[in-house]
């Protein structure tokens, strides 16, 4: 059967502590839910770091370096860190955990936009920290900044980190500045690709904003790259995910993205998650990949060459 990697997006910087009890927040908590997802079928494990204190994103290396190295300690899974991180954090902040642990992959976002998730206000009622609503507020004028400089310096770091960009598309303008990267020589064959769907101030979770991705990019790269796609929120990132699978693609889910496994009902786990994604694989047809195929799969140097 064709194998599909499984990624799953264990915390991320867009969702609050109030949404959900089951928000990893703390290094500990982060790295248990990576594992078993893991072991629910997830090749892939993309990492974000929160203070353990009130959940907020952080850039501090110290959470970092606990997750991925216990990560490592129970299992093989590709680990992909961000350099997205958080609203407000410098490409130095972004960049310093791709220098430090060398993983990999990393997260590459590709293009500047507006990032907002402020119709949360609207929606949660009790506040469980001080800093989440002002964040949310604040999310309605703030711009996710990849200027063209920027983009050149990260990937540039990971270069230097022998670490394999996975580029976060948001939208149509996003492959055309890979293409630029490419052609400028900073990126080079075989790229991989995550179309992210559904974010406010992107492309939105439908089939047909996925198929124009998907035949922009056959446009512009031809087979040199390989695909996934998380639609954000409930049910599109099972959707998306379904027709992902009919495309050849590979596929996304976790808590970073989206909160809920059914109608109204919290999912208590990124692992409850993967194994609802891997049922649909295996309902179409489809074997999630091991970590080692999906190395293969996506050309990685292998895990005896990181850095924790």
């Amino acid at each position: 059967m064709e194998k599909i990697i499984i990624t799953a997006a264990i915390t991320g910087a867009a969702t609050v502590p109030s949404q959900s009890p089951h928000i990893p927040i703390t290094p500990k908590h982060i790295s248990d839910e990576a594992v078993k997802a893991h072991e629910a079928g997830a090749a892939v494990l993309h990492i974000h770091a929160r203070d353990p204190n009130d959940g907020r994103p952080s850039a501090n290396l110290s959470y970092y370096k606990e997750i991925v190295t216990c990560i490592k300690s129970k299992c093989d899974a590709v680990i992909c860190i961000t350099t997205g991180a958080g609203a407000g954090m410098s490409v130095r902040e972004r960049t310093a955990p791709i220098s430090m642990f060398k993983p990999e992959l990393g997260s590459l976002n590709m293009g500047s936009m507006n990032f907002s998730m402020h119709p949360l206000l609207d929606k949660i009622k009790n506040w469980k920290f001080e800093w989440e609503k002002q964040y949310i507020e604040n999310s309605r004028d703030f711009i996710f900044p990849n200027t063209f400089s920027s983009l050149e310096k990260i990937v540039c770091v990971m270069r230097e980190n022998n670490t394999k960009p996975e580029l976060e598309v948001y939208d149509t303008s996003h492959l055309y500045n890979a293409r630029y990267l490419v052609d400028a020589g900073f990126l080079e064959y075989p790229l991989h690709m995550q179309f992210v769907l559904g974010v406010m101030g992107g492309a939105q979770a439908n089939a047909f904003d996925l198929v124009h991705l998907k035949t922009t990019a056959d446009r512009l790269f031809g087979v040199n790259y390989t695909w996934s796609v998380i639609g954000t929120g409930w049910p599109d990132e099972f959707r998306m995910g379904a027709v992902a699978l009919t495309l050849g693609g590979h596929v996304r889910v976790g808590l970073e993205d989206n909160l809920l496994i059914d109608r109204k009902e919290l999912a208590v786990s990124n692992a409850q998650l993967v194994t609802k994604m891997r049922r649909i694989c295996e309902d179409l047809g489809k074997k999630p990949a091991t970590s080692k195929e999906a190395r293969e799969l996506l050309r990685l140097k292998g895990l005896n060459e990181v850095a924790f």
